[in-house]
């Protein structure tokens, strides 16, 4: 199959070859099964199978438009997008998890396909088990999706399946810019309670630095302006932000200092974060000035450090109501 997709140097498949050999994987549901027994198969056929669905989920007719989607990859999304789903699960066995990895993100790069894995509700009315068409966006997740097994299949797994299931992750949380902030906003309280409590508190060092940095890079995306607004509203993420700044983890302080700068910086800080300021201010002051004193060569670092030991010690007194009220997310 794969040979015949690819072509040889002795024999060169024509497109109209490749293009019944398509249709026929879609016909076959072969598709979903070869996603369902991916861990199955030996490691060579893994292998293959990697590479059947990257030709496949690319594949455009030759009069096709480049601006239209590849056929197999709308038929998935609208008919049969349990193919996607059955791809992500399997980062449930370590010899599925890099094949399925590397087909995902290739196909993530369709916000249709992202759109599938963020909405997955089973059958719940809105879920993508019913088609892209079908998706209520407006409807908060119950959880019980298969997005939300990445918060686990990242603290939980081997350091192999971690590693590709959070660079899987992080492709999801950070390639769509419309679609994200939206399901974010949404999902917020889901989506932060998860991500806070499992992955940024997580018991393993590369996971917790990880998902510290991406935590920051969300944060401070201009497409995720309200979702940041609201999250640097809440006492509860500052004081846990301000947990991280006290770790025995260099890089772990490192990447919280940049979460943590966006409560400072904010112009419109919320009442609840003012009064854990104030109620820290002399500690926080002191703490900083020798705040990771060994990045001497780090410019940005020490301006950044010194912008915030200046915004903390010219607050006023006591907390004042911001002049931006808080907006739903």
């Amino acid at each position: 199959m794969k040979l015949a997709l690819q072509g040889v140097p002795e024999y060169e498949s024509t497109p109209e070859q490749v293009y019944s050999l398509v249709t026929g994987l879609i016909e076959e549901d072969l598709l979903f099964l070869l996603a369902q027994n991916l861990h199955r198969l030996p490691f060579e056929a893994r292998k293959d199978t990697q590479v059947i669905f990257s030709y496949v989920f690319r594949f455009r007719p030759p009069t096709a438009s480049p601006k239209t989607d590849p056929v197999a990859l709308s038929f998935v999304v609208n008919n049969r997008p349990e193919v996607l789903l059955e791809l992500c699960r399997g980062y449930e066995h370590k010899e599925s998890a890099t094949p399925a990895g590397s087909v995902l993100r290739e196909v993530l790069k369709s916000e249709a396909a992202a759109a599938i894995i963020l909405y997955d509700d089973g059958e719940q009315p809105g879920s993508s088990l019913k088609g892209v068409t079908a998706i209520d966006r407006e409807r908060p997740q119950t959880g019980n999706g298969v997005f939300w097994r990445f918060f686990d299949w990242i603290d939980k797994s081997s350091f192999e399946v971690a590693a590709d299931a959070f660079t899987t992750f992080r492709e999801l949380l950070t390639k769509h810019k419309e679609l994200v902030p939206r399901y974010l906003a949404v999902n917020f309280e889901l989506f932060f309670e998860k991500y806070n409590g499992i992955l940024v508190q997580s018991n393993s060092y590369v996971t917790k630095r990880q998902s510290i940095k991406l935590l920051g890079e969300i944060l401070l995306d201009r497409s995720n302006y309200n979702v940041m607004t609201a999250y640097v509203d809440r006492g509860e993420h500052l004081k846990i932000c301000m947990n991280l700044l006290r770790s025995d983890r260099k890089m772990v302080q490192y990447e919280g200092f940049h979460v943590f700068k966006v409560f400072v910086a904010n112009p419109h800080k919320s009442i609840a974060v003012q009064k854990i300021l104030l109620m820290n201010r002399d500690k926080l002051l002191n703490f900083l000035s020798h705040f990771l004193e060994d990045r001497t060569d780090d410019e940005q670092f020490i301006d950044e450090r010194e912008f915030l030991i200046k915004q903390i010690r010219n607050m006023p007194p006591n907390p004042v109501a911001p002049t931006r009220q808080p907006q739903p997310v």
